[in-house]
């Protein structure tokens, strides 16, 4: 790691007096909102309409969504073969333009005949979110997963993908010379849109250990960055790690740790998502992660706003009544469910933690030349805690410290068999590192 460099300084300085934490005048004339992130539809790779999926997510009683395909905004003149849309249904029963039609009427569905095929328009964000959108009850915010890459050889292309969430137009993926080098430039560009338009926004990394493609201390030196997925719901994404790599909890614990001690630079915040592709009972189904954002009302920069104060919790099933970080004291009280119990892990990292690393060579197919040890120190357990309350004062000996509570209860749509509820909280008493 580089010494701290002085647009890194500027950065930090400036990250740091836009965020704030989690005081008693914040959260009394506030209320929590659920919204999912990261969700895919036709205009991509997904399996039914946007308006399906939206109507989907309202009905689950979600207060925001976005609608983020691969390199694209719902906002061009896009038509699509019905075979085409029927090939990417796995499931028995009805076409996916049946449920269409049976759910919004044949006046909403717009289709033409083209070489003897029936072709459907998909409709533009501007068309569907005024059916399905209901102040202070359901907001679509406009998002693309921006789906870039770096080619590590010719057969290994390593994929880097950022959210970029209510833009303003289409950003076109940038590639780079390295793994940071192109989540570097991507990151910028949706922050440059923020500029542009004068319209909040915000990146967030997706699914780091997707094909394995990002290490933690890539996630750390790209200091653009200040969201990842802790996590998300599609089955595919290496959640867990294996044998010889390490999963998200380690990987957020190992950045987090190289940029406060090293970099003196913010953590990054957890994002809950689904990352949903399918929606007739195929196996990246919804509902399977959010996040719940504590906000004055429902309105994307609001929500925007926020997040970048850390007042928001990742979940997996797990809700919190309340989370507040306040004199140094982190309080929380989740909401029981009868015969449910739980129990919440602190961790964090010393500061004056083991710095001891091992290089491990990496698996073949693994894009990146060399996979990093670390100590027990990083990400070590400060408390476990049972029951619906928890509290946890830091002692001026910690780099930061974070939750995570665990439900006795698996969640409704689990993607592995023992999985059980979740909910992560945001990294607090960090802030004191970074401005030495």
């Amino acid at each position: 790691m580089s010494a701290t460099l002085p647009w890194l300084r500027a950065f930090t300085l400036v990250w740091v007096l836009s965020s704030h934490h989690l005081s008693a005048a914040d959260v009394t004339a506030s209320r929590w909102y659920k919204g999912n992130t990261h969700t895919h539809t036709l205009w991509s790779d997904g399996n039914d309409f946007p308006e399906m999926v939206a109507d989907w997510y309202r009905s689950q009683g979600y207060h925001f969504l976005a609608l983020s395909d691969h390199n694209v905004l719902h906002v061009t003149e896009t038509w699509m073969s019905e075979a085409a849309i029927q090939k990417r249904k796995k499931s028995l029963g009805k076409t996916t333009l049946e449920k269409y039609r049976a759910r919004f009427g044949d006046e909403w569905v717009t289709t033409r005949q083209m070489e003897g095929q029936t072709e459907v328009r998909l409709k533009k964000l501007e068309e569907y979110r005024g059916l399905l959108e209901k102040q202070e009850q359901f907001l679509l915010i406009p998002a693309e997963e921006v789906s870039a890459g770096f080619e590590v050889t010719p057969t290994n292309k390593a994929p880097i993908h950022i959210n970029g969430i209510n833009l303003a137009e289409a950003i076109k993926p940038i590639e780079g010379t390295g793994f940071v080098d192109v989540m570097r430039k991507n990151l910028a560009a949706i922050r440059a849109q923020e500029q542009r338009f004068g319209q909040p926004t915000m990146g967030h990394v997706n699914h780091p250990n997707f094909r394995w493609a990002l290490t933690p201390e890539n996630l750390a030196e790209a200091v653009e960055e200040n969201y990842f997925e802790i996590w998300n719901g599609h089955p595919g994404i290496n959640y867990l790690g294996d044998a010889t790599r390490i999963g998200h909890e380690k990987m957020w614990d190992i950045a987090n740790t190289l940029r406060i001690a090293k970099l003196k630079a913010p953590p990054l915040y957890g994002m809950g998502t689904d990352d949903a592709h399918h929606y007739h009972g195929e196996s990246s189904s919804p509902g399977r992660g959010w996040v719940m954002v504590r906000a004055d009302k429902l309105e994307a920069g609001t929500l925007i706003k926020a997040m970048r104060a850390g007042d928001f919790y990742a979940s997996s099933g797990v809700t919190l009544e309340d989370v507040k970080f306040i004199d140094g004291t982190l309080s929380i009280r989740i909401q029981a469910k009868p015969g449910v119990s739980y129990t919440t892990k602190i961790i964090g990292t010393p500061v004056n933690y083991d710095t001891a690393t091992t290089a491990v060579p990496s698996a073949p197919d693994d894009p990146q030349p060399v996979r990093t040890l670390y100590s027990d120190d990083v990400g070590m357990t400060y408390a476990t805690i049972d029951g619906t309350e928890c509290r946890y004062t830091l002692t001026g000996k910690e780099l930061y410290v974070r939750a995570v509570i665990t439900s006795s209860e698996a969640p409704v749509n689990p993607v592995w068999e023992t999985q059980k509820q979740m909910a992560w909280t945001q990294p607090v008493g960090w802030e004191q590192h970074i401005a030495q």
